[in-house]
């Protein structure tokens, strides 16, 4: 009798954190459809309308039907056509060289506008620009009278 009444808690017992699981989400079309690639036209698989994409969609739904997650269906998709059917590069082996180059040549940038502006302020604030005086090599008079006539040309 305990044996029973055990064995029929521990049947609830399970149904009853089967039935509290979280059900997974099932996986769509346009859910996979953004994340891969037509192999012939190279453009996301949901704006290209090539006819091999269109049996790239039939091959998806009918995994979709079978009841494939999104990453199985992205493994299927790959083993058929290479990892140049992904919309994004895997993230390791060489293909991670186009996640890292671009956030390094980014942070190059930055500190080399830091290093820029930094020097600047410094020339600034000691006095790197031209004096107030306007103190350059002084003017030939020949030169000096021909900068006044044209200066008094220009006078209101």
């Amino acid at each position: 009798m305990r044996r029973a009444i055990r064995t029929t808690l521990l049947v609830v017992a399970a149904a009853l954190l089967l039935a509290a699981a979280p059900p997974q989400p099932k996986t769509t079309l346009p859910d996979v459809e953004d994340e891969v690639m037509c192999p012939i036209c190279g453009t996301a698989l949901n704006l290209s309308g090539a006819p091999q994409a269109d049996r790239e969609r039939a091959f998806i739904r009918r995994q979709i039907a079978a009841g494939k997650t999104k990453d199985e269906i992205k493994d299927e998709l790959v083993a058929q056509y290479g990892t140049q059917v992904l919309a994004e590069p895997p993230k390791s082996g060489f293909d991670l060289t186009a996640w890292l180059v671009p956030g390094a040549a980014i942070l190059l940038a930055a500190v080399a506008i830091a290093i820029g502006l930094r020097r600047w302020r410094r020339a600034a604030r000691d006095g790197g620009g031209p004096p107030p005086d306007g103190g350059g090599p002084p003017l030939e008079p020949a030169e000096a009278e021909r900068l006044d006539a044209d200066l008094a040309r220009y006078d209101l």
